[in-house]
C-alpha cells in the first residue's frame, strides 16, 4: 500500500496543472515543466489539489509507480512555484570558482582551470570564490548538475580538500604517524 501515493498534492495560486493523454504540464511563475506518465497511472485534478489514481491494476509495481509519480508531480509543482537550490562548498588552498555567463570556471589544484558548462534551466552564483549556489526549477536536473560538479574533485578524508555539499559532513581520518 503506497502511503506517499495516496497523499494529495496541494497546488498554490498562480500555478496551473494540465493533464492530457498521459502528459502532465505544470506552469507557474518560474517556468513550466512536462512529464509523460506511465499508462497505469491517472491524475484527478481539482482546483487546488491533485490526486494520483491507479487505473485498472492494483499490483505491487503500479502501487510503487503511484508513489513515484506523486513525488515527481509534487516536485514539479514546487519547482515552478518556489524553485530549488543546492549549495556546494570548495575547500582547499588555491581552490576557487568563478561564474562566467552559462559556465563555471573552477581552479581545483589541477594544472589547468576546468570550464564547466551549465545545462539550460540551471543558474549558478559564486559567493566568496568558494561557495557555489545552484538554482533551478527541475529538481532532478539540479541534483545531477551538483553531483557532476562535485565529481570533478570529491572531498578527500585526510585534509578535507575538494568540493562538497554544504550540508555534507566529511569524516576525517588520521594521517600516518612518524616513528619515535
Amino acid at each position: 500500500m503506497s502511503r506517499v501515493g495516496k497523499k494529495p498534492i496541494d497546488v498554490p495560486e498562480k500555478t496551473t496543472v494540465s493533464y492530457k493523454e498521459g502528459m502532465v504540464t505544470v506552469q507557474g511563475k518560474n517556468g513550466s515543466l512536462a512529464l509523460q506518465l506511465h499508462p497505469a497511472i491517472d491524475l484527478k485534478i481539482e482546483k487546488e489539489r491533485i490526486d494520483v489514481v491507479l487505473k485498472d491494476t492494483d499490483d505491487r509495481k503500479t502501487r510503487a509507480l503511484q508513489g513515484m509519480t506523486r513525488s515527481l508531480v509534487d516536485n514539479m509543482v514546487t519547482g515552478v512555484s518556489k524553485g530549488f537550490e543546492r549549495v556546494l562548498e570548495i575547500n582547499g588552498i588555491g581552490y576557487r570558482a568563478e561564474a562566467k555567463g552559462k559556465s563555471l570556471v573552477l581552479n581545483l589544484g589541477y594544472s589547468h582551470p576546468i570550464e564547466f558548462a551549465l545545462p539550460d534551466g540551471v543558474a549558478a552564483v559564486v559567493e566568496k570564490n568558494n561557495v557555489i549556489k545552484l538554482t533551478g526549477i527541475d529538481k532532478h536536473l539540479l541534483g545531477q548538475t551538483a553531483a557532476r560538479i562535485r565529481q570533478l574533485r570529491p572531498p578527500e578524508p585526510y585534509k578535507g580538500k575538494g568540493i562538497k555539499y554544504a550540508e555534507e559532513y566529511i569524516q576525517r581520518k588520521a594521517g600516518k604517524t612518524g616513528t619515535k
